[in-house]
């Protein structure tokens, strides 16, 4: 999911630790290296999918009957998700989207983008679309809030959008805004974070559905192995790893109550 190019050594290193891991366990014929092409948000998770991040959102929609949880990382962040999210009842790692605009922008508040233009990633993201749908749906008062929503495809290509001009705010995975801090800080130069939207179970690791589930364990165990073991502490410095725990499928249930919730109000869709 956070396929920076200055984070792919890390990532590889990290699907290293997991493969030495499972190895162990038996599972062998396993991939020398992540497929780094592969989009933020596709449309499916197929069979062929052993490992990967994918946005929680989707698990619940497109995604839904073809994935298994495997874990989900808890990483040092910026912004207040984890406060928001303990205040709501919460539990287990969170994260949240900047609402982002340019430094020179005059907007003070969300309100102060009333009938401006928009660069979403993806109508499927939960970072991108759903939490910002959610946090607008109060103010839109059943209307559309925008003069226009751009789909861009990627988180990157909408912050390059609103420093561009071309747009005047995107909702960015604070994640996503912090690992471009740590290793492309151009791609932030010049942007702001106006406010953060509704807090949201953290971005999970996942299998396919139909992968087996002697495989799906040992995988468990692996991200287990892999997130307290001491040789790998510098690589989940690396990484913001603080931890990965268990996952609880029921925690992104909140994600389709959101959307209700902005049904609800009047505002089903970004707009």
């Amino acid at each position: 999911m956070y396929n920076l190019a200055g984070l792919r050594p890390a990532n590889a290193a990290f699907w290293a630790a997991v493969a030495e891991a499972l190895r162990a366990r038996g599972i062998g014929e396993l991939p020398e290296a992540p497929d780094f092409e592969r989009p933020a948000v596709p449309d499916r998770i197929g069979p062929e999918v052993l490992f990967t991040q994918t946005c929680g959102f989707p698990l619940g929609t497109i995604y839904r009957g073809q994935h298994a949880l495997l874990g989900v990382p808890d990483y040092e962040q910026p912004g207040d998700a984890r406060a928001q999210a303990a205040a709501m009842g919460i539990a287990g790692p969170v994260h949240c989207a900047f609402i982002l605009v340019r430094d020179d922008d005059p907007a003070r508040s969300l309100e102060d983008l009333r009938g401006r233009v928009f660069a979403c990633n993806s109508q499927h993201s939960n970072s991108g679309m759903n939490l910002p749908r959610r946090t607008l749906a109060p103010l839109a008062g059943g209307r559309p809030f925008f003069a226009r929503v751009v789909e861009t495809g990627t988180h990157p290509a909408s912050m390059a959008l609103v420093q561009s001009g071309g747009a005047d705010a995107a909702s960015i995975d604070n994640m996503t805004y912090s690992f471009h801090a740590d290793v492309r800080p151009e791609a932030v130069a010049g942007l702001r974070v106006l406010a953060e939207t509704v807090p949201s179970p953290a971005i999970p690791f996942v299998t396919s559905a139909a992968t087996d589930t002697a495989t799906q364990s040992a995988l468990r165990e692996a991200l287990h192995e892999v997130s307290v073991a001491p040789r790998h502490a510098a690589l989940r410095h690396t990484l913001r790893l603080r931890a990965i725990v268990p996952p609880e499928g029921s925690d992104y249930a909140i994600l389709a109550r959101y959307e209700a919730e902005a049904a609800a109000m009047g505002y089903p869709r970004l707009v």
